[in-house]
């Protein structure tokens, strides 16, 4: 084609944001929903402020390291399968390269090449690097790119104190009968703003994804305004 370069045919893909979009809008979604819940649910009970105050950082501190413990350890045992398949791998090229080469020779086959290229291909690649040809082609790793429980954990943690800090903010700064109506609505706002950019970033339709996570965070909202509700008519 006339006037095509490389640098013309430049495409931008949404799949290499996967691992760290999940845990952020993951931690910014349960940060918001969890805090300005508990914080509701703990006014609707008829608390003072100090305590929905006291409540809302507790809620954010819990939250925070138990999404980063928990991505830590989720994405550490992701990790170490991929690891151990790595492993699998290379021993079985030291044992038996010459069946290896045919397995990935056959993967090539079953694309769609010729059985002539597929056996070309399989062993230009296995000449270059044969533990990251049947990494990427045979397992779907890439050697280079393993799961990073360090980096999930922070992300985590780090979106999800963002995410509290919102309705916190709020029950703070606003006036003493406007609080719980300031926090509904920014908190609706923000799973607005929270869910059209998780969709915009990992290529989704927005609306789609800005009204699934109001819907959720909607239900649990009301569910803890109701709970508290019940509780503090009961005296508990």
């Amino acid at each position: 084609m006339r006037g095509f370069t490389r640098a013309s045919h430049r495409e931008v893909h949404s799949g290499n944001r996967a691992a760290w979009l999940r845990a952020a809008v993951l931690g910014a979604d349960d940060g918001i929903v969890s805090t300005a819940s508990l914080m509701l649910g703990v006014a609707a009970a008829g608390a003072s402020h100090t305590a929905v105050v006291t409540a809302g950082l507790a809620g954010l501190v819990a939250g925070a390291m138990s999404m980063a413990a928990g991505e830590y350890v989720s994405v550490s045992s992701q990790r170490d399968s991929e690891r151990a398949d790595l492993r699998i791998e290379k021993r079985e090229l030291a044992d038996d390269v010459e069946g290896e080469r045919a397995e990935l020779k056959r993967i090539y086959e079953d694309r769609g090449l010729s059985s002539e290229l597929a056996a070309t291909v399989a062993g230009q690649l296995m000449e270059r690097d044969a533990l990251a040809a049947h990494a990427r082609d045979e397992l779907g790793l890439d050697p280079q790119a393993l799961a990073r429980p360090l980096q999930a954990a922070l992300v985590s943690a780090a979106s999800f104190a963002a995410g509290a800090s919102q309705p916190l903010l709020f029950e703070i700064l606003a006036p003493a009968g406007l609080r719980v109506p300031a926090i509904l609505a920014a908190t609706l706002l923000a799973l607005l703003l929270l869910g059209s950019l998780g969709a915009y970033l990992g290529g989704a339709p927005i609306s789609k994804g800005a009204i699934r996570v109001l819907i959720g965070g909607s239900a649990a909202m009301a569910v803890t305004w109701l709970i508290g509700s019940l509780a503090g008519a009961a005296g508990l």
